[in-house]
């Protein structure tokens, strides 16, 4: 299965915090774990796959690519960013696990990374949210949001992620 990417790089540079100068190397597994766990999970297997297989053909019909630019972007920028902000100040290199710190600059807190991730976590359920709304109204023009069968991750239709229940 082609690995493939449903935003570019400028995509999260120009619609979040990230800055221009990242290097693409330490966000971009981030962008991949958002696509696999959250997109696949409110598109479901068969629209995942249709998605990635029409974008691999570089033939996205008019119709999926107003889902693709409307939805399914904004979604993974921000299911991203929630999954890169934890890690962004560590690398883990030969020398071991360091946390970096930029001259001039003064470390964030933990909690200033936690709130600065959930902010970003209701920007991706606001657009979760939108793109649930807009298949409920218009899943006949997508026939494969219901077409999931077997093992296929079923569409989720909760965008609201409220905690771990013990």
């Amino acid at each position: 299965m082609a690995k493939v990417l449903f935003i570019k790089r400028d995509d999260i540079v120009r619609n979040s915090v990230l800055s221009g100068n990242v290097d693409s190397d330490k966000f971009l597994q981030f962008i991949e774990i958002a696509q696999e766990i959250h997109i696949q999970n409110y598109l479901g297997t068969k629209l995942y796959d249709k998605l990635r297989n029409d974008i691999i053909a570089d033939s996205v019909p008019a119709a999926y690519a107003t889902l693709l630019d409307d939805y399914v972007q904004p979604m993974l920028i921000h299911w991203a960013m929630v999954e890169y902000l934890p890690h962004a100040a560590y690398t883990i290199g030969n020398g071991g696990a360091y946390k970096h710190t930029a001259e001039n600059s003064i470390a964030m807190e933990k909690n200033e990374v936690d709130f600065l991730t959930n902010k970003h976590r209701d920007i991706a359920e606001h657009y979760t949210r939108r793109f649930i709304d807009f298949m409920a109204f218009n899943n006949s023009t997508y026939p494969e949001y219901n077409t999931n069968n077997n093992d296929d991750v079923h569409p989720d239709k909760d965008a609201v992620f409220n905690g771990w229940q013990l």
